[in-house]
């Protein structure tokens, strides 16, 4: 049987809503996480989707402080704190915990090839310093390194560290991840591959973080209440919608082009604006009027996934 741990379920890695003058929009905020409660989803926070790397500390800021005021009992809010300075993230961990974020989110500082001696060193000395939980995020798509299952699994142990977010895409490294902390009961496996959410769910996986999840957080909570009871066969039959959801807006694009394709699809469900931090930008009309058109089949295809319809 599955073990419950403290840990667990449906983590949306929420977009950053912005106005047009570049201001966390709080109504979309407030919007959004809704939508997310409604399915048993809690909110990521300031990682990859939410453009962190592009926001100023005062963005984060005033992020981290909503979302923890509309965080309900019960609920676990997760924040990322990403920097390439050590003290610049020890930093804004301990802010977030003071604001109340339950858990903090890092990977690898990003400007210098590390080796995984390095690697351990730098996630030893964070948990060293700061006062809460903490996840070790490995996505080698924007640091451009992978954190050995070595290295964490050395770690994991730490009174501090509690689990990982895995976002790289390899299937023996799953296969290996799941093998080595399914039965821990104090250390969670998160897996930020939306492609493989059932399978990772169904083989002792403790929760998913798909950026889908933004615009279909109900597609998830499907797939996770399927594994935990058992019906694989479900569980694998929804993966395939998920995966119909996900190629609206990642298919064929890089993350650039992906996050502003799916802040357009959040746009049309009543969820946000598409506005984005620069360096990013918008598609063009034209590319626009396309995932609009593609967005309005899925709806048609798969309305109780969406919001609005």
């Amino acid at each position: 049987m599955k073990k419950k741990k403290k840990y667990q379920g449906v983590v949306i890695p929420a977009v950053t809503p912005l106005t047009a003058n570049h201001t966390l929009d709080e109504h979309a905020v407030e919007t959004m996480f809704d939508w997310f409660r409604s399915y048993e989803a809690m909110p990521f926070i300031l990682g990859t989707t939410g453009e962190a790397a592009s926001l100023s500390t005062a963005v984060k800021h005033h992020y981290i402080r909503l979302a923890a005021r509309l965080k309900a009992a019960g609920e676990t809010l997760y924040a990322g704190v990403s920097s390439n300075c050590l003290s610049e993230t020890v930093e804004m961990a301990k802010h977030c915990f003071d604001e109340g974020v339950d858990v903090v989110v890092a990977t690898v500082p990003t400007y210098y090839a590390l080796t995984p001696d390095q690697m351990k060193t730098y996630f030893g000395q964070l948990a060293d310093s700061i006062p809460g939980p903490l996840i070790i995020y490995n996505i080698p798509t924007t640091t451009h390194m992978s954190v050995p299952l070595e290295v964490i699994d050395s770690l994991s142990t730490h009174p501090n560290i509690v689990g990982t977010k895995d976002s790289e895409r390899g299937e023996e490294r799953l296969k290996a991840s799941l093998a080595l902390w399914a039965n821990r009961e104090d250390f969670s496996h998160f897996l930020g591959w939306a492609a493989k959410s059932a399978d990772a769910l169904i083989n002792g996986g403790d929760g998913v973080v798909p950026s889908t999840g933004n615009f279909s957080p109900g597609i998830y909570r499907d797939i996770y209440t399927a594994a935990e009871a058992g019906d694989n066969k479900k569980a694998l039959e929804l993966q395939v919608i998920s995966d119909q959801l996900g190629n609206l807006y990642q298919s064929g694009r890089l993350l650039n082009s992906s996050l502003a394709t799916l802040k357009i699809i959040m746009q049309r469900t009543g969820l946000c604006d598409p506005y984005l931090m620069p360096p990013l930008t918008r598609l063009t009309a034209a590319e626009e009027a396309k995932v609009l058109l593609e967005t309005e089949q899925a709806i048609k295809q798969h309305p109780r996934y969406f919001k609005n319809n």
